[in-house]
């Protein structure tokens, strides 16, 4: 799935510099926003906290219906308190939609002199299939080319984890990741590589165990240049 830009602002307002990016899939938009003050961070925080605990009653009873549709008595021991367990579950598994890359990046740009790839592989990546809510996770592998500037290599992490707490497609979810970092950085190329396993593909549907889905996202000389591009998967590839 591609991204198509919509809007590209490069304007001082209320000290915020925006980009906005919309999705084909009608998946919201990608929006990134400049550093904010910690004041401005922590006011934000209590902001979400306070959304989410007022959604919870909608959530838990919305459980209940689903539970009370299966057949299930939700009032034996055993399930009087799951709806509400699951609500605030469902709330930890999606916290993504309340975050911003420059919510975790936090001031950890810098001004370094450092032109060759830049690799974090292996980074453990869990989220929710939006087709049928069921898990699939695996691997995601981050390359980038810095231009000049570098992150704090946790906050690539961090960026998966924006991302991949969300409903999902692995499909679209490798391209954000790419996205965010490209815009964030500003680099001469970003490749993104996610290997996962999708619990919708184990557990019903055509029941395969050992399948795994691969999916890539080459952005700038990665795409380009087939020698930086070949390096990158290689290195991903070793032990």
């Amino acid at each position: 799935m591609e991204y198509q830009k919509v809007t590209e602002t490069s304007s001082l307002c209320s000290g915020k510099l925006m980009s906005e990016f919309t999705c084909r899939n009608s998946f919201s938009e990608l929006c990134i926003e400049t550093k904010k003050t910690p004041i401005q961070r922590t006011n934000e925080t209590s902001r979400k906290e306070t959304e989410d605990e007022s959604r919870l009653p909608i959530l838990e009873a919305a459980y209940t219906t689903i539970l009370q549709g299966l057949g299930e008595n939700t009032d034996r021991q055993g399930l009087l308190r799951t709806p509400l367990r699951a609500a605030k579950a469902m709330q930890f598994l999606t916290k993504g939609y309340h975050e911003t890359i420059y919510d975790v990046l936090n001031d950890a740009i810098f001004d370094e002199d450092h032109e060759e790839m830049v690799i974090v592989k292996d980074i453990d990546m869990f989220s929710l299939c939006e087709h049928h809510l069921v898990p699939f996770f695996g691997k995601v592998h981050i390359g980038y080319l810095p231009n000049k500037k570098v992150v704090g290599l946790s906050k690539l992490a961090r960026i998966v984890e924006i991302y991949s707490r969300r409903l999902q497609v692995q499909e679209r979810l490798t391209k954000q990741i790419a996205t965010a970092i490209s815009e964030a950085l500003q680099p001469a190329g970003v490749a993104v590589v996610i290997e996962a396993a999708h619990m919708c593909m184990v557990m019903r549907g055509v029941q395969k165990m050992n399948s795994r889905t691969v999916t890539s996202a080459m952005l700038g000389v990665f795409r380009e240049d087939p020698k930086t591009r070949e390096e990158f998967l290689s290195l991903t590839r070793s032990a």
